[in-house]
């Protein structure tokens, strides 16, 4: 999901504001989300929101597979 921080640019990211803290977003603090820079005021709020992402999406995938249809229905 989330590229180096090193890599990303401040000036390329999509907030000015950390969405924890409402802080300043800084270098080094950064992540890549949905094809997109992220910026987060520390990296602990980076690795937070990192973090937040997996267990959605681990949850958003289980709740998919349980509602996949299983292939065996009537075959004819």
């Amino acid at each position: 999901m989330a590229a180096p921080s090193d890599d990303l640019k401040i000036e390329d990211a999509i907030n000015t504001t950390c969405p924890w803290s409402g802080q300043p977003i800084a270098d080094g603090s950064l992540t890549f989300y949905r094809d997109a820079v992220v910026g987060f005021c520390n990296p602990g709020c980076r690795d937070k929101f990192e973090i937040a992402v997996h267990h959605f999406e681990a949850a958003l995938q289980a709740k998919l597979r349980l509602e996949e249809p299983t292939g065996q229905g009537n075959r004819g």
